[in-house]
């Protein structure tokens, strides 16, 4: 199955900038679904750490050395989703999830939700 993810360059610059600071070792960063907020779900990034053998199933995104690893479980999730990092007009800058298989998202923005589709 092709995950189909972009990662933007800015994207990619500020994930190669976190690496860069992370602790010595440090693989990549790993991006999974929590489970929080009203509409069910929100993006989490973490570190992953020296010899973390729980990455050998995720699949790897990779753009201008930024690696990103995604636990396969989130997968179905994410197809088709760019992930960017942007400031916005009071200097506020994060990573943006576009994701095109969201069905909803709470009023504040922090969480959504997906209705898996069986076919």
């Amino acid at each position: 199955m092709s995950l189909n993810i972009t990662i933007t360059d800015t994207a990619a610059a500020q994930i190669n900038k976190l690496l860069a600071v992370s602790p010595e070792g440090t693989q990549g960063l790993r991006l999974k679904i929590k489970t929080t907020g009203c509409s069910g779900n929100s993006y989490a990034m973490d570190y992953i750490s020296p010899n973390d053998e729980s990455i050998k199933d995720d699949d790897l995104l990779e753009n201008a050395g930024a690696k990103l690893y995604i636990p396969k479980i989130y997968s179905w999730m994410l197809i088709g989703m760019t992930i960017d990092y942007t400031t916005d007009d009071l200097g506020n800058a994060r990573f943006e999830f576009i994701n095109p298989n969201e069905t909803g998202r709470c009023g504040c923005g922090e969480s959504f939700h997906i209705e898996r589709k069986d076919n």
